[in-house]
């Protein structure tokens, strides 16, 4: 038996609780894994609270991403011991995912744990810090420049977090946009040089501003998406991984054709694996560490309602990490 949160449909509303289940539960896969940590997305917090259509089926145990121990596995890729990785590919929406103490799934799937790391690193890292490093790789792949300040749109958010951290160790001038101006402290010590009020880009603006930005990662989407290539700097590139103020576009083809400014999306959730290890590589060269301890907030699988509920509502600081033997 192993517990897991598990979320139920009942007269169509989403419910969720953690439950006491049988092995034979699982999904089929090739590998069974004893999962040690999982973490709380922006993506797990529409699932849970029920504010989105992200499960495609139910009971379905949520989590996007899980790091653990292969416990039993018919490919030859990976053996009883080995420490997995697995973000993305529809788990926790149409297969069951990480928010449990036993997952199974397709070698496919899966990245062995980067040497040096452990399960905790790499969930504090999770889907979130993936996405942030393939954003930061295609900037610079795009040329990013060094002569004008890179913006982290949701900067004190999972993806935000980790960008800032990451392009401050690559030796950029990081400008933080956030709505939580308490939050300064902290943006500042994962490395940010100044602050951006999130007002300043989510109102209506022109289709051309004044160049600021030399680059910039926005997980935001909508009016500040459409602000922040407006303001994009001659040549400059933008890599959008995220909607949480909003899926519109609100823009005009003028960035592009008058500054030559690149827009790149970044897909983490089906991206090849040797992207994937590649990324994981790069993540724990750069950021050992992880993020400072107020850029990670631990959590058992009874508190995933409530912060589930908060992380939508963009009250969360940093990564969400859960333990789930807690």
């Amino acid at each position: 038996m192993f517990r897991a949160l598990v979320l139920d449909k009942l007269d169509g509303k989403v419910e969720a609780s953690v439950k006491s289940l049988d092995e034979a539960a699982l999904p089929e896969g090739e590998i069974t894994v004893a999962v040690a940590y999982s973490s709380l997305n922006y993506k797990d917090g529409l699932a849970i609270a029920d504010k989105g259509k992200i499960v495609r089926s139910f009971p379905m145990v949520p989590g996007v991403d899980w790091a653990g121990t292969v416990e039993s596995s018919s490919n030859a890729s990976f053996k009883p011991g080995d420490r997995v990785i697995l973000t993305g590919w529809g788990v926790g929406e149409s297969y069951w995912g990480g928010m449990a103490q036993k997952a199974r799934a397709q070698a496919a799937w899966l990245v062995k744990l980067p040497a040096g790391t452990d399960e905790k690193w790499a969930m504090g890292m999770g889907t979130a810090g993936l996405t942030a490093m393939m954003a930061v790789h295609a900037l610079e792949a795009a040329g990013l420049r060094r002569d004008r300040e890179i913006l982290v749109t949701g900067a004190a958010g999972g993806v935000g977090s980790v960008a800032v951290a990451l392009l401050a160790k690559l030796g950029h001038k990081v400008a933080a946009s956030t709505g939580r101006r308490q939050l300064e402290p902290y943006l500042r010590s994962l490395g940010a040089a100044s602050i951006v009020d999130r007002a300043e880009l989510a109102a209506p603006s022109k289709p051309l501003m004044t160049e600021r930005w030399g680059g910039a990662i926005d997980s935001v989407g909508g009016t500040t998406l459409a602000s922040v290539l407006a303001g994009c700097a001659r040549r400059a590139a933008v890599a959008a991984c995220g909607l949480a103020g909003s899926a519109d576009l609100p823009t005009t083809v003028m960035p592009f054709i008058l500054r030559g400014v690149k827009l790149i999306g970044i897909d983490s959730v089906l991206c090849p694996l040797p992207e994937r290890e590649d990324a994981w590589r790069k993540l724990a060269a750069l950021l050992p560490d992880g993020l400072p301890g107020e850029g990670l907030t631990v959590c058992g699988l009874e508190d995933l309602p409530k912060l589930a509920e908060a992380i939508v509502a963009g009250q969360i600081q940093g990564r969400v990490v859960v333990d789930v033997r807690r």
